[in-house]
């Protein structure tokens, strides 16, 4: 099991950024992949971004694609998403998540652990 930890979110205006990072403990961080999703109110859970284990490939959600990046520092067991050119339509909360290979990436049920989530919230 892994314990997960987001932090850095917040209320930030339109073109803004912010950087998530999502704090890691328990199993071997290097050993799963991440990822990163959000959901906004009324809204399902959606896929925003997810990593490999060593960090050499990432995918995204198109509405994300080109302003967002995933990165992760096996050393600090931490995984981050820097968020640029923020829209009011990216208000969410968004929560990392362990991938343990169990199916494919963009489903939420394919994730085994998750964070509590933080708020970002974006105005217009």
């Amino acid at each position: 099991q892994v314990q997960l930890v987001e932090s850095g979110g917040g209320l930030v205006q339109a073109g803004d950024s912010l950087r998530l990072s999502c704090a890691a403990s328990g199993r071997t961080f290097s050993s799963y992949a991440m990822g990163w999703f959000r959901q906004a109110p009324g809204k399902e859970r959606e896929f925003v971004a997810r990593i490999s284990r060593n960090g050499g490939r990432a995918y995204y959600a198109d509405s994300v694609k080109g302003r967002f990046t995933i990165s992760r520092d096996n050393a600090k067991n931490t995984v981050y998403l820097q968020m640029n050119s923020l829209k009011p339509e990216d208000t969410a909360v968004y929560y990392c998540a362990a991938d343990y290979g169990s199916g494919s990436y963009y489903y939420a049920r394919s994730y085994g652990d998750w964070g509590q989530g933080t708020q970002v919230t974006v105005s217009s």
